[in-house]
This record gives structure tokens, sequence and C-alpha cells, in this order.
């Protein structure tokens, strides 16, 4: 008997489990995200010299592109980025030009962190400098470094805004 019951107690609570029941456990709730901005196509405007900067993000495949020495999107050959400012249609503008080594200078020379989108990797200008090199420029110091142009930098674009 005791077997038999132990058997209907065993057979009910399975029975039960796999029912589901009427259990109806609390909802947890959902944390709100905040709303991420559409707005892709950011500038910085550097009002004291009439420039307008493209601030757009750097993509992982750009990275990448980067670190392994070859040319996508917004790193490569300094002839890549010459083509790549040349060719872009950003914030509704045409105009973007690969920039000097002075206006990178200057623009990595203000106070704090003006751009939204970084990285901390030598950026290509369009200054030649002897023995067929361009200078790039270092973000974190501003300071100019002479390359080769078949390595790969990133590329920051300009567009003068008078």
């Amino acid at each position: 008997m005791k077997k038999t019951i132990i058997a209907f107690v065993a057979v009910l609570a399975t029975s039960s489990l796999m029912a589901g029941g009427d259990f109806q456990p609390e909802a947890v709730p959902v944390a709100a995200v905040p709303a991420k901005s559409c707005n892709e196509n950011t500038v910085f405007r550097e009002k004291d010299v009439d420039l307008m900067w493209q601030d757009a993000t750097y993509t992982d495949a750009e990275h990448g592109a980067f670190k392994r020495e070859y040319s996508l999107g917004k790193a490569g050959t300094q002839s890549h980025a010459a083509r790549y400012c040349q060719s872009l249609n950003y914030a509704g503008y045409l105009d973007w030009r690969l920039p000097t080594s002075d206006e990178l200078t200057h623009v990595h020379n203000i106070e704090g962190q003006v751009f939204d989108n970084i990285t901390d990797n030598d950026f290509w200008s369009s200054t030649p400098t002897e023995r067929s090199k361009y200078y790039v420029v270092f973000p974190a110091d501003a300071m100019i470094y002479a390359r080769a142009p078949r390595q790969s930098n990133y590329v920051r674009c300009v567009r003068c805004t008078k």
C-alpha cells in the first residue's frame, strides 16, 4: 500500500509539473533603454578657422583594415584617404577633402575631446614631406610624423564652411 501511495504522489506531482499548473511568476520590469541617436552624420564645427570636420563612427572593419595594413572606409593608404574624402557625401555636403597637417594639428590642440568618435592612432594629412612621404598627426599629442603612403592610417575629412 505504501508503494502505491508513493507512486500515486509521484504521478500527481509529475503531471502538475508537466501541465504547468496555475503558477504565474511576477514579471520582472524591463529597464528603460535610452533612445540611440539616429544622427550618424555628426560633425565638429571649428568656428575660429571656418572648418567642419567629419565625426563618424569607426567600424570594426575599419579598425581591422588599419591593423592589417589595407584600405577600407575611414582607414587605409594615403591615396585611399584622399579618394575617400574627395568622394565623400556626408552631412549633406559633397566638398570634403583630406586635411593639411596644420589643420589636423590645430584641431587636436584644442583642449578637451572635440570629437565624439575617436581612435588613438595616426590620421592622414594631405601634406607631403621629403622622400615621398606624407605627414600624419597623432591625436593624443597633436604631433606630426612622416609615413610612407602605402601604410594604413585613419582618415578624418574636413571642409571649409566659408
